[in-house]
């Protein structure tokens, strides 16, 4: 099952993404810039071999849920992200703030 919703923080609106699928669930919420996601996301494909795309986007793993997923610190975020001020150990709803 596919969920699309939209959250809002701090007055901005956000589009939430969770994909049920056999013992995992695939989770993100995206800006018009970039997105956060679950442990799923390979940032390190990002920053190396897609690096020329400029994709803004950060990891947070064991999460479970949108809402565990925006309340936790990112694991990692890829070069592009860092460079809005977006850093490790930040947490998911401060990140997508920066990418308003």
């Amino acid at each position: 099952m596919v969920t699309l919703e939209p959250i809002v923080i701090d007055n901005h609106t956000f589009l939430a993404v969770s994909v049920k699928l056999p013992k995992t669930n695939l989770l993100a919420v995206m800006s018009e810039k970039g997105y956060i996601m679950c442990g799923a996301l390979d940032v390190a494909l990002l920053n190396e071999k897609l690096r020329d795309r400029g994709i803004i986007a950060g990891r947070a793993v064991g999460v479970r849920t949108i809402e565990q997923l925006l309340e936790a610190p990112l694991e990692s975020v890829t070069y592009e992200a860092e460079k809005l001020g977006i850093t490790v150990g930040m947490i998911g709803r401060d990140a997508m703030l920066k990418m308003i």
